[in-house]
């Protein structure tokens, strides 16, 4: 269902270009929406990758966040949401980032699944896509770390309410950049549930986690984004990177800190904030 205009959601939708570009945090959408569905905030999201689009950007993927129990209990949802990966938001493994272009940057510990095929499933639109669909449509996975930058307060400093699901839904579900790790692996030749990680932040663990804590597989939640866009005509397409969800809560990336990400024989992912 939805609730507001087209001219409310292009609003929306600059305001948090605004936000990202002049690095400036914004009091939540639902403060002056408050009667905003999720449908809304789609179409919200939808509006700033549409103009992202027209400004010369590419679409170089996907995002699901949220589906794991450690991300839903860290921010108080209990369902997962997707948002999009833009080519600008692509960082190669030891990248070094300045914190301060960002507004509340921090990591996630993810699988990534780069597919070889579209993934259409037997009914070539993906409301029918299986987890076996998954695996022959993808090319290989590699590890990967999501930096999330909300543009909206976490918690408001006038009112301490918390943001909700549609303002990060809104938000294109706080998503940052991927940076990408170097060991490629085909997805049937390793028992993806059992693949973990070891986050250190300055020679410091502050995470740790098995890719089953994403739906019990990573797999589904490929699944689960391709059976959510199906209704919208839209199909995870060849070539394209799909963040599978996180699988460890998210660490915060201060100026300064350095970051190890330890996949044992996947690999590992290593950068620094300056």
């Amino acid at each position: 269902m939805m609730t507001l205009t087209n001219s409310e959601i292009a609003a929306v939708a600059q305001r948090h270009e605004q936000a990202r570009r002049t690095v400036t945090p914004m009091k939540r959408i639902t403060l002056d929406h408050p009667q905003m569905t999720i449908d809304d905030a789609y179409a919200c999201q939808t509006a700033w990758v549409d103009q992202q689009i027209a400004d010369g950007c590419a679409v170089g993927g996907h995002k699901i966040g949220l589906t794991s129990r450690a991300m839903q209990q860290a921010v108080n949802i209990d369902e997962p949401d997707f948002g999009t990966l833009l080519d600008y938001m692509f960082f190669p493994n030891g990248t070094e980032l300045a914190a301060t272009k960002f507004l509340d940057p921090k990591l996630e510990v993810e699988i990534a699944f780069v597919l070889g095929d579209d993934l259409s499933g037997v009914d070539h639109a993906g409301a029918g896509v299986t987890a076996a669909d998954v695996i022959a449509a993808t090319d290989y996975v590699v590890a990967a770390a999501e930096l999330i930058d909300a543009r909206s307060y976490r918690t408001d400093p006038d009112d301490r309410v918390t943001r909700t699901v549609c303002d990060t839904i809104a938000d294109n579900a706080a998503n940052a950049g991927i940076i990408v790790g170097d060991v490629r692996a085909k997805p049937d030749d390793l028992d993806l549930r059992w693949v973990g990680a070891i986050m250190k932040r300055n020679g410091v663990v502050e995470e740790t986690g098995l890719a089953a804590g994403v739906l019990d597989n990573p797999a589904l939640g490929i699944v689960w984004l391709a059976r959510r866009l199906a209704p919208h005509g839209v199909v995870l397409r060849a070539g394209q990177t799909i963040l599978a969800g996180s699988f460890t809560r998210p660490v915060a990336c201060r100026p300064g800190d350095e970051f190890h990400i330890d996949y044992g024989p996947f690999g590992e992912i290593t950068c620094a904030f300056s």
